[in-house]
């Protein structure tokens, strides 16, 4: 990738020449005379390095300044008189500067080591954030749905209960049973995870039971099953609407006897085994239809742990942003972030194939920003647009010309439930004190009540 390079020049000669130069050394060099238009390339474009020549444009401020060198290195260019403002934009925050004339070839040399020097920085960053990175859970964020489900995990976890996990395609449904393994008295064992679509039905018992020598033709010798495999540990059966007919039958009895036997065999084998299953089918309706057995069906329901959506967590989008830029599988080794505009679009966006669409997008997201130290909005690939307002963005419906008075209370209420009854949270977002807070709450109640006994005494 050719690295692209920013000239903030007033004297046009310089903006003529010097791009000339640089590109017979393999540069793309976009050449501005002022601040703003200097803005406009950084918004959107964004270079690998500017080169700052001075005098500088009288709109370049010193905030202006300070706000290019948190992104991008900046090479200053001073002429003889120059060295004052060189020394300020050091302070400011300026990489390096050379004095004018310049010769081309140092010029191309210092563009190149201070662009490899802050790959370099990034990835050093980068190294270590993945230190810190690994969570004590495998789910990450914050928010009020994350946190019961994460209560009900350590609950179940303690337990030889078989559980059932709920929920849409790509929320996580794999994350959760690894984190009841985790925190169970199984951790020390195997998690052997099968794919009940991915198994042929001519197949599935012989896997996961396994079978004899001689059991059918090509049975060449013994097997043991995947629940021999899972011994000691847990057996995670993901999409379990998928489960053939006749398997069911004999998965109904592993759960209620703890014994199994394989394909071709005499004795039966004890199955020292957690089972957890996971499916994203409504399991009610398919059993209704006859399509599964409504026994098996109790046996899992023992314990059910529904996941919630993306969309209904949408706190937990920035977390999980951070969790997948600093994760080493993903982030090419370069410390990246997310700019302001970009994580609203991400926080908007509905996210239909939840936080498996995320890690993909943000895959994407990395691979579009290339060297970018920041991902912009031009670096997502969401599909569609999203009705969902931005963070903080509310919308109150009423049927009904509503006072002033309600609109209050309904948005109180709103941010009341959003962030978990949590009044501290509340009364900053509102730009309040809690005392004032109470007292609000307090009134808003007494109004509603008033209107009540109102309505009331009206129907008398």
């Amino acid at each position: 990738m050719t690295d692209h390079i920013l000239l903030v020049s007033t004297d046009e000669q310089a903006r003529l020449a010097m791009p000339e130069v640089l590109r017979r050394f393999g540069y793309q060099v976009t050449a501005v005379a002022d601040g703003r238009d200097a803005g406009r390339i950084l918004s959107c474009d964004g270079p690998d390095l500017i080169l700052l020549d001075d005098p500088w444009p009288k709109d370049v401020s010193t905030d202006m300044m300070e706000a290019w060198a948190q992104d991008l290195p900046i090479l200053v260019l001073c002429g003889g008189d120059g060295m004052e403002a060189a020394l300020q934009a050091l302070r400011l925050g300026a990489t390096e500067f050379l004095a004018k004339p310049v010769d081309p070839d140092e010029l191309a040399g210092a563009a190149r080591r201070i662009i490899d020097n802050v790959l370099l920085y990034r990835r050093g960053e980068f190294y270590t954030s993945v230190l810190r990175h690994e969570a004590p859970s495998l789910l990450v964020g914050e928010s009020a749905p994350l946190r019961r489900l994460l209560a009900d995990l350590a609950a179940v976890a303690a337990t030889e209960a078989t559980v059932l996990i709920l929920g849409e395609s790509g929320v996580g449904k794999e994350k959760v049973a690894q984190e009841i393994h985790r925190l169970s008295p199984r951790a020390e064992g195997p998690l052997v995870a099968v794919d009940c679509c991915s198994l042929p039905e001519t197949l599935f018992e012989s896997e996961l039971f396994g079978h004899e020598r001689g059991a059918f033709t090509g049975a060449a010798q013994r097997k043991p099953g995947l629940i021999e495999q899972a011994k000691g540990g847990t057996l995670f059966l993901d999409e379990i609407g998928e489960i053939p007919a006749p398997s069911q039958a004999k998965l109904l009895r592993v759960l209620e006897t703890k014994r199994f036997r394989r394909l071709g065999a005499a004795t039966d084998l004890q199955a020292e085994v957690r089972i957890v299953a996971a499916t994203n089918r409504d399991l009610d309706g398919m059993a209704q239809r006859g399509e599964f057995r409504q026994d098996l069906l109790y046996r899992l329901n023992t314990f059910v742990v529904s996941v919630p959506p993306l969309r209904e967590r949408r706190e937990d989008i920035p977390p999980l942003v951070r969790h997948f830029l600093a994760h080493p599988g993903l982030s090419k080794r370069i410390a990246k972030r997310t700019s302001e505009s970009a994580m609203q679009h991400l926080v908007a966006y509905d996210w239909p194939g939840n936080v498996r669409e995320l890690r993909n997008i943000v895959e994407r997201a990395i691979i579009l920003s290339g060297n970018k130290l920041k991902i912009d909005p031009e670096h997502l690939t969401l599909a569609g647009t999203s009705a969902v307002q931005p963070t903080g963005g509310v919308t109150l419906r009423f049927d009904h010309e509503p006072t002033l008075a309600e609109i209050e209370r309904r948005y109180l209420q709103l941010l009341l439930e959003r962030h978990d009854g949590r009044r501290s949270t509340v009364a900053r977002i509102l730009g309040i004190g809690e005392r004032t807070l109470y007292r609000l709450l307090a009134d808003l109640k007494g109004s509603s009540e008033q209107g009540q006994e109102r309505g009331v005494r009206g129907e008398e």
